[in-house]
């Protein structure tokens, strides 16, 4: 069964059928094939989404929509620039810290690229980095909010894995200072070597006035993820309280949120929402046939018949995340791939929570690969470059996540340190 489903699965898929639909039309041609009954398949989908923490994914994707559209984007940039901006390569590392504190607020990569990512190439590009250049240090970094807190796709993989969703957020603190880090490293050394950019000259009541400007944009990842660490709040509750902190600081003291805007804004959140969760839904009833077929045992023979070492298993896995991260949809891969892995990652002794960020954390390489890297896509929209010329100009930093991965492979304490110190 769960070959018929995988088959029909990527059939669909690469003759252009959208993925969503691809895995919906997959999973009713296995029942229907092996004679399961339908009513089945309605139940399965239908409580995959009665959970309360799901609720959080479309509050999130709100919030970010509202945190574009409010000028809090613009306000965390020129924070960023005032604090880094002034050294070779300044721009790009500015790139860097300001996705990574948008991403903890919005939690979307692709909420990244399209809020900070025409300002972010824009500004690079005026001060003389290569335009390709600029579009993919805008493209690698929008991953970033993919991991750090309150990453949606940790959020959803959490639920899937049957993980404290606390625990998995705290947990994705360390990978995304690692990826940040290699990235800032990487750019300074770029930038100095290819004489990159030009260095900004601004004065101390310029950058001060910058920072205070930004002070109440800063204040979202605190209330959130503070609140949720500190067992205050739950992730769906903390969700809520970021749209309407993004609704008081955008329209309130930024005055850049239109009330006439507002509705668009819903409608593409419910958009994104649906497709997200239709997803969800699909990969519930996947989850099913895998189960009943037994693909789990047989996937962890095959692995552990290689080797029993956990780090190589890990090591394993992450090739299989990324090349899947590649070819599938980062959701559907998570919610087909935690079922099936994660009763090995068990076996061998590989803590869940390093399990999970791991596996989201290398699926998110293919957020920005061709050839259905959605980030890829969203970034060359917005730079108007072609993805040839933008994966051309991002090999380097390509081989700095892979390096990142072979580093929380080797010490999961990078994982769970920041779990056990807030959780």
């Amino acid at each position: 069964m769960s070959w018929v489903l995988l088959g029909s699965f990527f059939a669909l898929s690469l003759v252009g059928v959208p993925l969503a639909i691809s895995l919906g039309l997959a999973t009713t041609l296995t029942f229907l094939l092996f004679d399961l009954p339908l009513s089945l398949l309605a139940q399965r989908m239908y409580s995959s989404m009665n959970s309360f923490l799901l609720v959080a994914v479309p509050l999130f994707i709100l919030a970010g929509n509202v945190m574009g559209g409010g000028g809090i984007s613009d306000r965390i940039f020129f924070a960023a620039n005032s604090v880094v901006g002034r050294w070779r390569g300044g721009l790009g590392q500015v790139n860097i810290i300001a996705s990574m504190i948008f991403g903890g607020i919005s939690g979307s990569s692709v909420a990244d690229v399209s809020g900070l990512g025409p300002l972010q190439i824009k500004a690079m590009e005026e001060r003389r980095y290569p335009k390709p250049y600029a579009a993919a240090l805008t493209m690698v970094t929008s991953t970033l909010a993919s991991v750090v807190p309150p990453s949606i796709l940790m959020i959803i993989a959490a639920t899937a894995a049957g993980q404290s969703v606390g625990a998995t957020l705290a947990g994705g603190l360390g990978p995304a200072v690692l990826v940040a880090t290699l990235f800032m490293i990487l750019n300074y050394y770029l930038a100095v070597r290819r004489q990159y950019g030009e260095v900004l000259a601004m004065g101390f009541r310029d950058a001060v006035r910058n920072l205070l400007v930004a002070v109440p944009a800063l204040g979202a990842p605190v209330i959130i993820m503070g609140g949720i660490f500190a067992g205050i709040m739950t992730p769906t509750e903390a969700a809520g309280m970021a749209v309407l902190y993004a609704l008081a600081v955008g329209a309130l003291i930024y005055r850049q949120v239109k009330w006439r805007g507002l509705p668009r804004m819903i409608i593409d959140t419910g958009i994104t929402t649906g497709t997200i969760l239709f997803i969800a839904m699909c990969a519930s009833v996947a989850t099913y046939v895998f189960t009943v077929d037994g693909l789990p045992i047989k996937v962890s023979n095959i692995i552990l018949s290689l080797s029993e070492d956990p780090f190589t298993v890990i090591l394993l896995m992450g090739v299989v995340f990324v090349v899947i991260g590649m070819f599938m949809d980062i959701i559907a891969a998570i919610l087909i791939l935690t079922p099936v892995l994660m009763p090995t990652a068990l076996t061998v002794g590989i803590n869940p929570i390093h399990f999970v960020v791991f596996m989201v954390t290398a699926l998110a390489v293919g957020l920005s690969t061709p050839p259905v890297g959605i980030c890829l896509f969203a970034t060359s929209q917005v730079s108007n470059l072609s993805v040839e010329r933008i994966v051309q100009a991002a090999v380097p930093f390509y081989l700095a996540m892979i390096a990142a991965l072979g580093l929380l492979a080797l010490f999961p304490d990078i994982i769970l340190f920041p779990v056990k110190l807030f959780m």
